[in-house]
């Protein structure tokens, strides 16, 4: 015991290192928070392209809660923010609260749609994170196939598309959506014409 004692008094440092690495590596919100941390910092944040007059329009389609089914087709002379998650996923629940507060910033904008699709194999395990942590995000589930323009399988994935239904953003891995330079980004996008 005493050598213990000894060891831990040497060595307290390699513990605590040892025991931070544990706990990041057992539980997802510790994990998460650690994300949220790196992706504050905004480097790993994705940016708007330049509209572009070249492109082909995928159509693409959720269905809320309550059964209503929304097609990207239909949006057109809407900006659409896409965020494809799983409530098991840390880097989605990294940036989740960035999603959050974005919108909750543009929410009442009717020129501006939240499609924040669920990819957990059960619905109800997406919903219980939701409600756990009470975001209030629109909860959708793809109706059918999801396009490989949209979501190539990697989570989060985040797309956004312009007012003509091109994608202007499609960016894979965690990112902060609560910055002024994206919301400035949005706003632009808000202000083009089709």
């Amino acid at each position: 015991m005493n050598k213990l004692k000894i060891w831990f008094r040497k060595n307290w440092s390699t513990a605590l290192l040892f025991s931070i690495f544990i706990v990041l590596l057992v539980s997802p919100d510790a994990k998460a928070w650690l994300m949220r941390q790196i992706v504050s910092t905004g480097l790993l944040n994705s940016r708007i392209e330049k509209k572009k007059t070249e492109g082909v329009i995928e159509n693409f389609s959720v269905r809320n809660d309550k059964g209503e089914r929304i097609n990207t087709s239909e949006l057109n002379g809407k900006v659409v923010f896409i965020n494809f998650w799983a409530s098991w996923c840390p880097p989605c629940r990294a940036e989740f609260p960035s999603i959050q507060t974005f919108y909750n910033q543009y929410k009442s904008n009717k020129d501006l749609v939240f499609l924040i699709v669920n990819l957990d194999d059960e619905a109800a395990a997406g919903k219980m994170y939701l409600e756990k942590e009470q975001f209030s995000v629109p909860f959708l589930v793809p109706e059918g196939s999801i396009p490989n323009v949209f979501f190539n399988g990697s989570l989060p994935t985040t797309v956004v598309l312009d007012k003509s239904g091109k994608i202007r953003m499609h960016h894979t891995g965690m990112a902060d959506y609560s910055k002024n330079s994206f919301y400035e980004e949005i706003n632009q996008l808000l202000i083009e014409s089709q």
